[in-house]
């Protein structure tokens, strides 16, 4: 069940999860799932094979629950598989990095065989991890439908370099950055963001607001307690997390129930859901999804212009040829919704003609001025406005190849736009 309902946004971050820590053996990820979509959660970050399994000869994958277990609309819609944390491709042992990179394969090509639509792997287990990111990266050349979520903690901090005797600064951003330019900047690696307790600094949290992620795992441990003794976040992390949710960023609540606010069934915690009650009162952590839903629904609704800009946000798009092709009418309605540029046009005209034109001139002089690719008329709607607000003479040649948009500017004259001390031709 969504957050809740915000004029606007239909974005991801509406949907919260919540993260399995223990295995499900057998087929208690159904019971798990059943359990977690009653009480308002709307997908799982759950495991997908036994920690305990190593590729050791003889060994059979999946050491987990058949694919049979839910169905294929269930496991695409609500869950999110979560890679073995144990693997470490960097490691200075080499049964332990072999091991790893076979395992991470053996994974993700089970998450690909469930049709999941992401897969969260584990952080780098240092800041060097260019073994890791070259397995990733040859595991995203043949990912088509799936996503890859790197793991990473939001932390930027102190720590002693052993070897060299001194202290240096631990920047989970520089991990990351390094892990996506080894990954070539992959369009289908994004980040999962471990929100713990403490924060750094605005400035590091501010970059990022610039990255690709797609999911926000906040500790129960982040949480604090207020009078009543229900969970709430410090201001910081109320900040922190309204801004993810602007950005389209889901949020994962991970860790076992710190606030005994109301009676759960015992085996229903986060860190047990192999719990098969036919009639579990409450989840564990359902304390905690009241009050993201609770932050969600004080926001503001978002303003006309974000909710028309936010299917372009952090999208690339495809180059325009306006001097080949004609632009079809909601491109120019794309356009036309940047009321600063126009504004600031409007401005820079209106000054331009009172500097060229003096007081002593107005009753004798006309400005000629030529909008060159005129569309359908904005910038010719604000020179005439201009002239309007500076009283002004103009006149305005609109040149425009489109005949389509011709159209539109041959209303002017007929709806009355030109105004007393402008007209135009085209």
């Amino acid at each position: 069940m969504p957050l809740g309902q915000r004029a606007g946004d239909k974005s991801d971050s509406r949907y919260c999860g919540v993260e399995v820590l223990d295995f499900p053996a057998g087929d208690g990820l159904p019971a798990v799932l059943t359990h977690s979509l009653s009480s308002a959660f709307d997908f799982l970050l759950a495991p997908l094979v036994d920690p305990e399994y190593r590729p050791t000869p003889g060994a059979v994958l999946p050491v987990a629950a058949s694919d049979l277990v839910l169905s294929p609309s269930q496991w695409s819609s609500h869950i999110v598989g979560k890679i073995s944390e144990w693997i470490d491709l960097d490691s200075e042992d080499e049964q332990l990095r072999l091991d790893s990179e076979l395992t991470l394969k053996q994974e993700i090509a089970w998450a690909t065989h469930l049709s999941l639509q992401a897969c969260v792997i584990p952080p780098p287990k240092r800041s060097t991890c260019a073994n890791y990111a070259r397995v990733v990266n040859n595991i995203l050349q043949g990912l088509t439908n799936m996503q890859l979520w790197l793991r990473i903690p939001l932390e930027k901090s102190e720590s002693m370099d052993e070897d060299r005797g001194k202290s240096e600064t631990v920047d989970s951003w520089e991990w990351w950055n390094s892990f996506r330019l080894l990954c070539e900047h992959s369009s289908q690696l994004y980040v999962a963001l471990d929100i713990l307790s403490s924060l750094p600094s605005m400035n590091s949290l501010g970059r990022w607001f610039g990255e690709p992620v797609r999911a926000a795992i906040l500790q129960t441990d982040a949480f604090l307690t207020n009078a009543r003794g229900y969970p709430c976040l410090s201001k910081r992390h109320q900040t922190l997390l309204t801004g993810f949710f602007n950005h389209s960023v889901q949020v994962i609540i991970s860790g076992r129930s710190n606030h005994n606010v109301s009676q759960v069934s015992e085996g229903v915690l986060s860190g047990d859901e192999n719990h098969t009650e036919d009639t579990p009162t409450r989840h564990a952590l359902s304390p905690y999804l009241e009050y993201m839903a609770y932050l969600y629904q004080r926001m503001d609704p978002l303003p006309e212009q974000e909710r028309f800009e936010i299917n372009y946000r952090d999208f690339l798009q495809s180059p325009l040829q306006p001097l080949m092709d004609n632009l079809e009418a909601q491109t120019y309605e794309t356009f036309e919704k940047d009321t600063v540029k126009y504004t600031q046009y409007q401005r820079a005209i209106a000054k331009a003609l009172v500097d060229k034109v003096s007081e002593d001139e107005v009753s004798t002089t006309r400005t000629v001025l030529m909008v060159v690719g005129a569309g359908r008329g904005p910038l010719v709607r604000a020179s005439l406005q201009a002239a309007e607000e500076t009283g002004r003479k103009l006149k305005v040649y609109a040149v425009e190849k489109n005949p389509n948009a011709v159209i539109t500017l041959a209303e002017f004259d007929q709806i009355g736009r030109v105004g007393k001390h402008g007209y135009y031709y085209f």
